[in-house]
């Protein structure tokens, strides 16, 4: 009965937990689409055939994501590594980020200005010069 215990059952749980629910998602989709590509053609046969693969997908996936996320030591210890890395993150705090993206939207709009003041002035040389003809400024 130890062999089928969960490796590291008190370790790493929201990792898995997240990790579960998107997987699970995935399989729920994935059994949906399994079950409407093989069930569309109509007929009992057709119907049954439909919903044992869509078992067989479901029962399949599930039980690798199981073993992935409960019973193999390498992905249960990466799980668990990520999720003790990610507790030692000093996550930024909302103004430091409302501050950062005031400053990147700043400088956006500086360098676009920029470009574009550079942009006229080469177009009023090249026309000065008689490089360009002023009906292409005028078409902008």
């Amino acid at each position: 009965m130890a062999s089928e215990a969960i490796y590291k059952s008190g370790q790493g749980y929201w990792t898995r937990m997240i990790s579960a629910s998107a997987f699970g998602l995935l399989i729920a989709q994935g059994t949906y689409w399994t079950w409407s590509k093989l069930g569309s053609g109509g007929g009992d046969v057709a119907g049954y055939v439909a919903i044992g693969a869509a078992l067989v997908f479901f029962a399949g996936l599930g039980s690798l994501v199981f073993w992935l996320l409960g019973r193999n030591p390498r992905s249960v210890d990466f799980l668990i590594a990520t999720e003790a890395e990610m507790r030692k993150v000093n996550w930024s705090t909302r103004r430091e980020i409302t501050n950062s993206t005031g400053v990147v939207i700043v400088t956006m709009l500086a360098i676009a200005m920029f470009c574009f003041v550079c942009d006229r002035a080469f177009a009023w040389g090249f026309l000065q010069v008689g490089v360009l003809d002023s009906s292409v400024l005028e078409s902008e």
